[in-house]
């Protein structure tokens, strides 16, 4: 599974992206057909504190999954980004059985 993380407007650090590649690969466990995976990284320029926009999409086949988290820093955002993926990719999964089952 490649994992691809883009940040708009500024430079990422290594540990940031060491952390995404972590997280996100735990996602592997849930879904073993995860083609690959897109970060997208964003500040945005306002004045409230809540302004670190972090994007996941998960390219499966025959469907896409993402999600969108506003939160205080990109560690959060991903963090809780990837436990709502955790929840879509089961559901996917439990859909793709009950479809092959009848």
């Amino acid at each position: 599974m490649k994992v691809f993380t883009q940040s708009v407007n500024f430079t990422a650090d290594r540990k940031l992206l060491n952390y995404i590649e972590k997280k996100v690969g735990g996602l592997e466990k849930f879904h073993d057909k995860i083609v690959d995976v897109e970060v997208f990284l964003k500040v945005q320029k306002t004045s409230e504190k809540e302004n670190k926009i972090t994007e996941v999409k998960i390219n499966i086949p025959g469907n896409e999954l993402m999600v969108k988290k506003q939160c205080k820093t990109f560690e959060e955002g991903v963090s809780v980004g990837v436990e709502s993926l955790k929840r879509q990719l089961q559901k996917s999964k439990e859909k793709l059985r009950t479809t092959l089952a009848s």
